[in-house]
This record gives C-alpha cells, sequence and structure tokens, in this order.
C-alpha cells in the first residue's frame, strides 16, 4: 500500500533531494547533481517563475514510510497558454521500477493541474529554463550526463508511454572532437566569406567586457529565440545579470562569443567548462570540502570538454554564414592556444530545430545522447500535434 505527502517540510525537502542516491547507486554514470541547484528550483526567493506561476512536490512512500518516489507539478504562467489549449508540467520525477508507483504520482499531477484549469501536461520538465532538467533520457545511458541535464532510468520511458504520454519532440545532445579538420568545407567557406566583409565582426567575451557582453546577450536572445515555445521565455537584464553573477565561478572568457554587423549584436555561441566534470566529484555538496575539489578539479586536472549552452542568430541574419563565423572563430582559437578543450558537446539541440541538426553534420558532431520532452492530453477532443509539425 503506497501513500503520497505533499513535501512542505525540510525534513521532506531533503527525502526529495536524497531519493535518487539511493534509487541510483549501483548506477555508474549517474552524477549526483548540486543539493543548491536542486532547491534553487523551488526557492520562491530564488526561481522567478514563482512570480507567473506555482509549484508543488509530492513524495510517495511504500507501507513502510520509505520514500520510495517523487516528482513535482507546476504551472509557468506565461507559458501555460501558448498553445490552444491549457498546458501544465510536471518533473523530477524519480521512482522504483513499479508501474503502480509511477502512476499513482502521474495521477497526483494530472490531478492538481486538472483542478487548476489545465487541459494537458507535459513533462518532465523544469520549472523554469529549457537549458536546465529538461527531459527524459532516451538513449545515451552509458554516458555521464552534461550539467544541469537529467540522467534517468531506462524503465522510466516505458512508464510514461503506457501511461498515455506521448512524444511532443526530441532534444539531442552533439559530440565532436575540436579542430579545424573536423569542419566541413562548407562551414569554413561561409565563415570565411562572411569575415571578409568589414561589416561583420566575431569577438569573445574577454575582448569585448562584461557589459557589452550583457548587452549583446539581452538583444539578441530576445530575438532570436521562438518564445511561442514551452520553457523559452523573454529574458530582462536583471535576470541576464544574475545568470552572470551566478556562473562568475566557471565561466571561460574564451567560450563565450559574439557576432556583430556594422557594431550591431546579431548572434551568440554561449559555452561553459562541462562542470559535471567537476560535480561528480563533489557529492552533491558545495561546503568547504566540496569548494577545495571543485578548485582542484576546475583548475588543476582541467575539464577538456567546452559545453554549448545557448547559441542564437536573429531570424534576418539566420543561414547567411553567421554560426559558421561562430563556430570557426571558436575553433581557431582553441586550436591557436593549444587549450585543453578537446571535445565540444551541444548540449540542446530539438527535433524541431532542422537548420541546428544540419548545422551538427557540417560540424562532423554525433548525436549521442536523447531526451524526449512527452506531452500528456487530458481530453479526447484535443488533436495531438508535434512541436516539429506545427
Amino acid at each position: 500500500m503506497y501513500s503520497i505527502t505533499e513535501v512542505k517540510t525540510k525534513e521532506q525537502e531533503e527525502a526529495f533531494i536524497l531519493l535518487p542516491v539511493k534509487l541510483y547507486k549501483d548506477t555508474p554514470y549517474w552524477i549526483r547533481p548540486l543539493d543548491s541547484d536542486i532547491r534553487h528550483v523551488f526557492d520562491k526567493d530564488k526561481n522567478p517563475c514563482f512570480k507567473n506561476g506555482e509549484c508543488v512536490r509530492w513524495l510517495l512512500q511504500d507501507d513502510k514510510g520509505e520514500v520510495i518516489g517523487r516528482v513535482a507539478a507546476f504551472i509557468n504562467g506565461k507559458t501555460c497558454r501558448l498553445d490552444h489549449y491549457t498546458v501544465g508540467q510536471m518533473g523530477f520525477f524519480e521512482c522504483i521500477n513499479d508501474e503502480k508507483a509511477a502512476f499513482m504520482l502521474f495521477d497526483q499531477c494530472r490531478k492538481w493541474l486538472e483542478e487548476k484549469g489545465m487541459e494537458a501536461m507535459e513533462g518532465p520538465v523544469n520549472f523554469g529554463e529549457r537549458i536546465e532538467w529538461w527531459g527524459l533520457l532516451a538513449d545515451g545511458f552509458d554516458r555521464y550526463p552534461n550539467y544541469a541535464m537529467p540522467y534517468t532510468h531506462a524503465y522510466y520511458v516505458k512508464f510514461f508511454e503506457d501511461y498515455g504520454f506521448r512524444d511532443y519532440f526530441r532534444q539531442f545532445t552533439y559530440r565532436n572532437r575540436l579542430s579545424i579538420d573536423s569542419l566541413a568545407p562548407v562551414v569554413v567557406w561561409k565563415a570565411d566569406r562572411l569575415l571578409k566583409n568589414p561589416d561583420y565582426a566575431v569577438y569573445t567575451y574577454r575582448e569585448i567586457g562584461k557589459q557589452k557582453a550583457i548587452d549583446s546577450l539581452l538583444e539578441v536572445y530576445n530575438k532570436a529565440w521562438n518564445l511561442e515555445v514551452h520553457g523559452v521565455d523573454g529574458i530582462t537584464r536583471t535576470q541576464v545579470e544574475a545568470i552572470y553573477k551566478s556562473l562568475q565561478p566557471v565561466i571561460d572568457k574564451d567560450l563565450i562569443y559574439f557576432g556583430y554587423y556594422k557594431n550591431i549584436p546579431i548572434g551568440f555561441f554561449l559555452m561553459f567548462p562541462e562542470m559535471n566534470q567537476v560535480i561528480r566529484h563533489m557529492n552533491g555538496k558545495m561546503n568547504l570540502t566540496g569548494i577545495l575539489k571543485f578548485l582542484y578539479y576546475r583548475h588543476i586536472k582541467k575539464v577538456d570538454v567546452a559545453l554549448g549552452q545557448l547559441f542564437g542568430v536573429i531570424p534576418e541574419f539566420q543561414g547567411k554564414g553567421v554560426e559558421a563565423a561562430l563556430i570557426k572563430c571558436f575553433c581557431e582559437t582553441v586550436v591557436k592556444r593549444n587549450s585543453h578543450y578537446k571535445f565540444l558537446e551541444m548540449n540542446w539541440v530539438g527535433d524541431f530545430n532542422p537548420q541546428m541538426m544540419h548545422l551538427m553534420d557540417y560540424l562532423s558532431a554525433t548525436a549521442v545522447k536523447t531526451h524526449i520532452t512527452y506531452r500528456k492530453l487530458f481530453r479526447e477532443d484535443i488533436t495531438f500535434v508535434r512541436s516539429a509539425d506545427k
């Protein structure tokens, strides 16, 4: 006999965080996230989504009181009405290998969302931006997860699909070895052609400094990204500055690139050191021991993967070679400086973005991981349409 309890106390919050440690103790590729990263999602003072949304968490216990499952459900007021029906969300699902237990958690999410007027739910996703904690791992179980991306049990896929969730879109993680030779000739040609035009230029964060980087990111992000997609929202200066502050310890100024046309920002390529190479040694803690480990693995052992997190070009400049120029300049910098970065991983390429998928082919990159975002409709009269088919 199982029972569900809402997370309200510190002890319950701790149980919510510790459940995956137990579920994945025999899984060599799972990396324990920093506890603080998970707490941040559910902190009303730190997560701006609470200003226009609401969230609840539950624990599932067996008849002995042992926690065997967890889940969160949430509504993002800015994105829940983008479709012709209302869409709530669920995420941070973890469960023992028991369909009954899993379906109880799904039912709880559905009940809560329906009571709030939602007509569908998608998941497992984040109560926040799509670049973190988004999707269910469907391929790549023999690889370590990237920073702030889920590593989930293979049996979860059957739980979701048997419950009636349908594949709304897939997101791929691509990987390639960093070298100029890995670039297709057409990429080199497009980049060289563009950069011969003096109206165009590419600069690193190191070259332009903090303030111009923040200004450029703000301008391009709100033009380049499709704001009519769940999990993508316009960004404010306050948010950008807060993100910069939180990422300052891991920023490498030679991994962030901006493209300009007549000194107007038109594109960016944001990469960071793949910090899970460090976090895997920290057991979820950013205490004194954790900080010392962080500094050791960050600065002495060196991270050898550059993780591409955000890539954007404003619509009127897409397809003109800006993307190629950003990537070629990065590869040249890595090679010229004999950098410790040996691989590039692009963390979030959706199957609804064929242009980006083609670009990955031109980089000789291979899809090494697949995550799925599912959607479950609550009414039979709603027609299901995949994101890529809209």
